[in-house]
């Protein structure tokens, strides 16, 4: 009895111990599956003519303030081009901002954003179980090495890997990336990007205004996502946008949307919807010089959390 008592004994010590290394393997394996850095290192692309890139930095860091990093001319694709590049840090949103010089190789230009993940082969690994297309493999640029992949949804992301880490300071407000998307897509978007990011849904409006995309006679469905990326919007519409909405791909959340459009007007830029209300946000829709569309918005004091979530 006491033979089989301590055989069985064992044999559950055993499977125990057993069940707690897959545990930990599991749990090793979620935490190298993160492969977000943190939202100051995501960065809008901006594609302007060259004639454009001076006007536009001017007046882009004369509306958020920051600064820009030197202006080099490089080849960012991997096939043959030439292009000027250059980082704009605000303290509302990163951009990239690129002046080719050659014809852009397809699909360069459709990419939205570019994110910075901590391991380039294991995000695009992480991409492709989520749903994800590469459309461009893996290559090697001046400081790391990139992939575009496309969502469902048509949606296309550069991701990135720096050979030295960068270190920028964090945001005082996360901007959005902000997507459109059809109904018979969002939810394979939705579930697709929330698998890859280690994101989570905060909110989903069925019913939200659609004032917000241009549409007072209508309403549409808007979905926030966060994630270690940073923040996303959303909007699920049948397609019938009047024009600018569409055109955004990033939202910045500023303190005072009245002083920053007269910044913009000033440096240059367009209002091309003037600030409307609604969701506890102030909102407008800019044009800067060289065609660069953003919404840009502040939050009632009620809705105003801090760039550190508290």
């Amino acid at each position: 009895m006491k033979s089989t008592s301590a055989f069985v004994f064992l044999a559950f010590a055993a499977a125990v111990a057993a069940s707690g290394q897959v545990a930990a393997k599991d749990t090793t394996k979620s935490k190298e599956s993160v492969v977000a850095v943190a939202p100051q290192y995501d960065t809008t692309h901006v594609y302007v003519a060259p004639d454009d890139v001076d006007k536009f930095v001017t007046s882009f860091l004369a509306t958020f303030g920051g600064k820009s990093t030197k202006q080099v001319v490089a080849t960012v694709t991997p096939t043959p081009s030439s292009t000027t590049s250059q980082l704009l840090q605000t303290p509302v949103g990163t951009v990239s901002v690129f002046g080719f010089k050659t014809p852009i190789p397809y699909p360069f230009g459709a990419e939205r954003n570019g994110y910075l993940v901590s391991d380039i082969d294991e995000a695009v690994k992480g991409a492709r179980a989520a749903g994800a297309d590469v459309i461009v493999s893996t290559f090697p640029d001046p400081i790391g090495r990139d992939a575009v992949v496309q969502w469902p949804g048509g949606v296309n992301l550069q991701i990135y890997w720096h050979t030295t880490k960068p270190d920028y300071a964090p945001f005082e407000r996360i901007p959005e990336n902000r997507v459109y998307v059809s109904p018979g897509r969002a939810a394979a978007f939705i579930k697709s990007f929330v698998a890859f990011s280690r994101g989570k849904v905060v909110s989903d409006d069925a019913k939200t205004p659609g004032a917000e995309i241009g549409r007072s006679d209508v309403t549409y469905r808007r979905v926030r996502i966060e994630s270690a990326f940073g923040k996303m919007v959303v909007l699920v519409t049948d397609g019938h946008l009047p024009y600018p909405y569409g055109r955004e791909t990033t939202g910045y959340e500023v303190a005072d949307l009245a002083a920053t459009l007269g910044k913009a007007k000033d440096a240059g830029a367009t209002v091309l919807v003037e600030p409307y209300t609604s969701d506890g946000r102030s909102t407008a829709f800019v044009m800067f010089p060289g065609g660069y569309v953003a919404e840009i918005h502040s939050l009632s004091a009620k809705s105003a959390p801090r760039a550190d979530g508290k």
